[in-house]
Formats: C-alpha cells, sequence, structure tokens
C-alpha cells in the first residue's frame, strides 16, 4: 500500500511538471543555435534578427552591420567589440566576428542590447531635446591641445594625443557652426602652439566659451575615465587681478566711472574672474552628466586645475581629458572614428544644456 501511495503521487508530480513545462506563463527557451570562438560563446546575428523582426543591412567590404526596428538603430564592425547603441558607444569584452561566413555576436551583445532594446518596450533615448545654442552662446574657442613637435601622450599601439584631440576638435567644430555658434579653433593642422599663445587666441576673440581637448596618461595602465577641469583658486589671486588690469583692455562697453583707478580695474576684472570660475564649473558639470548619459565610459567627474590655457582665459573655460591613452580599451577606443564623432556630440550636448541653463537663468 505503501509503495503504491508513492508511485501514485509521483505521477500526479509528473503530470504537474508536464503541465507547467507547456503553461504560457512558464519560461520560454530560445532555441538560438551557439558557437564558441575563442572562448566565448557567440550567436548567428542574422538568427537574432530574424527572431526580433530586426532590419539589418551588412557591407561585405567595410564588414559593417547596421540593425534598425522602430526608433532604435546600432551600428557595429566585425573584429571590432565597440558597438553603438542609438547614438551610444558600448564596448564589450569579445569583438563582433565572422564565423563560416556568418556574422557571430558574443553572448553579451544579445543580452544587453538585442534582448533589451528590440522588445515591445523601447528605451527612451537619453540624449537632451534640441535647443537653439546661438540663443545664448554665439561664438566659442575650440583648443585641440598639443600638435606639431609635442605629440602629447603616446598609446601603447602610437595612437598620438595631438592626433585624437585635433579630430574630436574638428568634430565639435562642425557640430557648433551647425548650429550657428561661430568658431575659432586655435590649431586646424598638426602645428605647434604655444601655451601662451592659446590664451592669446582665446582672449583676443572676444568668445562666451574655450573648450581645450586633451587625453590622458598614466603609469597605472589601469587608470581610465573621463573627466573636465576647471581652473583652480590661486594664492597669488590679487597680483593676477592687478596685472590683468595693468596689461589688458577691459571691455566695459558705455560704462561710466567716477575713478579709472588701477584698483578699481583690478576689482573689477577679480569680479569677472569669480564669475567666469563659476559659469566654468557649470559647463564642466553640464558636459559630464552629458558624457555618463550617452557614452558608455567610466566618468571621473569634475576637477580644478592650475593648466596655463585656464588660468590665462578671461571666459568661462575648461579642458576635457576624452580618455586614457595608456589605458588598453579607452585606446582602443579613441581610435575609434565612431566613437571620437559621440565624444564631440556628447561634449556638444554638454554645452547645449549649459546654454538651456544660461537662457533659464535670464528669463527667470
Amino acid at each position: 500500500m505503501k509503495i503504491k501511495n508513492q508511485l501514485t503521487l509521483a505521477f500526479i508530480a509528473g503530470v504537474i511538471i508536464f503541465s507547467l513545462s507547456g503553461c504560457a506563463t512558464g519560461p520560454v527557451r530560445e532555441a538560438f543555435p551557439t558557437y564558441t570562438l575563442n572562448g566565448a560563446t557567440y550567436y548567428p546575428l542574422v538568427t537574432l534578427c530574424e527572431a526580433k523582426g530586426i532590419n539589418w543591412q551588412y557591407d561585405t567590404f567595410t564588414r559593417i552591420v547596421i540593425l534598425d526596428k522602430g526608433e532604435h538603430r546600432v551600428n557595429l564592425r566585425a573584429g571590432d567589440n565597440l558597438a553603438l547603441v542609438d547614438q551610444r558607444a558600448m564596448l564589450f569584452d569579445y569583438p563582433v566576428d565572422i564565423h563560416d561566413g556568418t556574422v557571430v555576436v558574443p553572448v553579451k551583445f544579445k543580452e544587453q542590447v538585442i534582448d533589451v532594446l528590440f522588445r515591445d518596450a523601447g528605451i527612451p533615448s537619453r540624449r537632451p531635446a534640441d535647443f537653439p545654442i546661438s540663443a545664448v552662446i554665439k561664438k566659442v574657442v575650440v583648443d585641440a591641445g598639443h600638435g606639431g613637435k609635442d605629440p602629447g601622450a603616446i598609446g601603447r599601439t602610437g595612437l598620438k594625443e595631438k592626433d585624437v584631440n585635433l579630430d574630436i576638435a574638428r568634430r565639435l567644430a562642425l557640430l557648433l557652426r551647425s548650429q550657428g555658434v561661430e568658431v575659432v579653433m586655435t590649431r586646424n593642422s598638426d602645428k605647434y602652439i604655444p601655451l601662451d599663445g592659446r590664451v592669446r587666441i582665446s582672449n583676443n576673440s572676444k568668445a562666451d566659451l574655450f573648450v581645450s581637448i586633451h587625453s590622458n596618461a598614466n603609469r597605472a595602465k589601469s587608470m581610465n575615465g573621463f573627466e573636465v577641469y576647471y581652473v583652480a583658486l590661486s594664492r597669488n589671486d590679487a597680483k593676477r587681478a592687478v596685472f590683468s588690469a595693468r596689461n589688458a583692455h577691459l571691455n566695459l562697453d558705455n560704462a561710466v566711472f567716477a575713478s579709472n583707478s588701477l584698483e578699481l580695474k583690478a576689482m573689477l576684472w577679480d569680479m569677472l574672474y569669480a564669475y567666469d570660475r563659476a559659469e566654468s564649473i557649470q559647463l564642466a558639470r553640464s558636459i559630464c552628466r552629458s558624457v555618463d548619459n550617452n557614452l558608455n565610459i567610466r566618468v571621473i567627474g569634475v576637477k580644478d586645475a592650475r593648466y596655463e590655457v585656464l588660468r590665462g582665459a578671461r571666459i568661462p573655460a575648461v579642458l576635457v581629458e576624452a580618455g586614457f591613452l595608456s589605458n588598453y580599451n579607452e585606446e582602443r577606443m579613441l581610435k575609434s572614428s565612431y566613437y571620437r564623432q559621440k565624444m564631440a556630440e556628447s561634449i556638444m550636448d554638454g554645452i547645449r544644456d549649459y546654454a538651456r541653463g544660461l537662457a533659464s537663468a535670464e528669463a527667470a
């Protein structure tokens, strides 16, 4: 009797398990073929696209793949582990590959892009709404760090900072000009411009903002991330104000003063310096927020420093460190024209957010 009861219970349990396996609310396993390449699991991209109803194009010459469905778009290339997902750069542990003539993607790409992005509920874009920057910002100085005989930092594969800086600066300049903003480049070619020359260009431009583009390096190869600098306070601020008052033309159109003394000019320069520094901090924060939203990169944050190009500028000024060339992954990203474009667009979005804040403050 005891054995009979045990068999009956086993039969009932088997029926319940069988019933649950066919239940609509139970988990459904996706039967996609997989491949193992260099110790990593890969999926055939065409199979994933067919299952999700994703349109895809593949150029056999450039090996570039474009995926799109609804409002979402993904760009990737065989051999690269960098993908642009809705204009946001994402880096994966393993590259897209070709196996038996078929484009295959690593499991992380399937889990983090295909399964997340191409589902019924789309992910809203994090890019800020368009804003007419030129309504507030009329002119910007874009400074590409280093150049000519000064290569700046050099990555392990030979990538030179001066080349990365110039490319991002040019892209940023094009984006700003497309918004009706006048741009002054401190250099537009592989040319050496001394620091005091960059400061002089900035101060003679009568621009609204100064943005200097750099790439970082550190002895610790693991160091990585994006950061933005603004000018640090100095013990000699009073001397600096007097020096500026003596040696610079103070542009105060239609201003009337009872005295034209050096002390008055120094006081005004100090007030302008404090205002520019506060605005520089706001601009730096806006750029960091934008990069954090748009790029898959560690954002170290906003810091102060006594860089000469920042100390000498008489307008809100920031110095952007786009990434560490001494870090293997970030050097790889900074080599990519796609990534440089996304970096320029992210800096642009930060300037737009800053301009929006200025417009709101003026309207208040």
